[in-house]
């Protein structure tokens, strides 16, 4: 069933993240806390970005490389050749020792800088928060840091995530945390999440694929029940990752069916578009797909 929450608007999978974006995501689990990093890693390298690794200081240098790798010795030459860099916010602020967010961030813009010296397109960094306690830093402190960091971010080629494991920290400071980054992004790869936001567009997060193509479909037919009094649908597909030809089938045989409706308007990308007007959109009389930029 599409939640209703405040984050709606700022919810994305990490895939859609770009120069620029400062996001949150939270784990409780030591394995799913994985799937992020090495998407993020993986993606940033791909893009031709230097890429940064903060890690849990408790876990070794040698398990986040396999973590990152796995299947595969994929970023061995990335690491040899400076471009892919596992540190710990120890060295980030060295020959400092105190933490402080005008010392972190002024470390950051000038690896930013260094980064675009090199030929690289940009930086980016994961930050597992799990420094705070090693370092002794306040937790106020960071607070601040995370909703003043903007400077770092606007119209410069840098990107960040930062990482909260729940069980590390109190529930309420990272339900805070959420709220202040401009983006949280999808805990797990492969997910899909449906969210009404406060204007009732219902917004698909995510992957669209054949394994969740039940709640895609079912998704959009509580939306129509919703919405059968104004006789109006928004559904936004802009914050997809990937949307299948089954879902995409799938939508177009529920506008079909929707004679209680006089309009079900689709925001899609250019890609999308293409493919429900391939599907035949165009044969849907109350269907209106129109082409839209997504949050990022």
């Amino acid at each position: 069933m599409p939640a209703r929450d405040a984050l709606s608007d700022h919810l994305i999978p990490v895939q859609r993240l770009r120069p620029g974006d400062h996001a949150f995501v939270g784990y409780g689990d030591d394995e799913v806390r994985w799937e992020t990093v090495t998407a993020f890693v993986r993606l940033g390298l791909a893009r031709g970005e230097k890429v940064l690794v903060l890690p849990c200081p408790d876990v070794p240098e040698e398990e986040v490389l396999a973590r990152i790798d796995f299947p595969s010795r994929s970023t061995v030459r990335a690491r040899e050749r400076g471009q892919l860099v596992v540190t710990t916010m120890r060295e980030l602020i060295r020959p400092d020792v105190e933490f402080t967010a005008a010392r972190q961030m002024g470390r950051l813009s000038l690896a930013t800088d260094r980064a675009t010296a090199e030929g690289y397109t940009g930086l980016r960094a994961f930050i597992d928060m799990g420094w705070v306690a090693a370092l002794g830093a306040e937790v106020a402190t960071v607070a601040r840091r995370e909703t003043g960091a903007g400077a770092l971010f606007a119209g410069r080629p840098y990107t960040e995530v930062c990482a909260y494991d729940r069980r590390r920290f109190d529930r309420s400071m990272v339900a805070a945390m959420e709220r202040a980054h401009p983006h949280a992004v999808l805990e797990r790869l492969g997910s899909l999440r449906a969210v009404r936001t406060p204007d009732e567009v219902l917004c698909f997060v995510g992957e669209a694929d054949g394994a969740n193509r039940a709640a895609f479909v079912r998704s959009l037919e509580i939306a129509l029940a919703r919405t059968a009094a104004t006789r109006r649908l928004t559904v936004d597909l802009t914050r997809l990752h990937f949307l299948s030809v089954g879902c995409a089938v799938g939508l177009l045989t529920l506008a079909r069916g929707a004679t209680g409706h006089d309009l079900v308007e689709v925001r899609c990308d250019r890609g999308q578009r293409q493919m429900l007007r391939r599907l035949g959109a165009d044969a849907v009389p109350r269907l209106a797909p129109r082409e839209a930029v997504g949050p990022c």
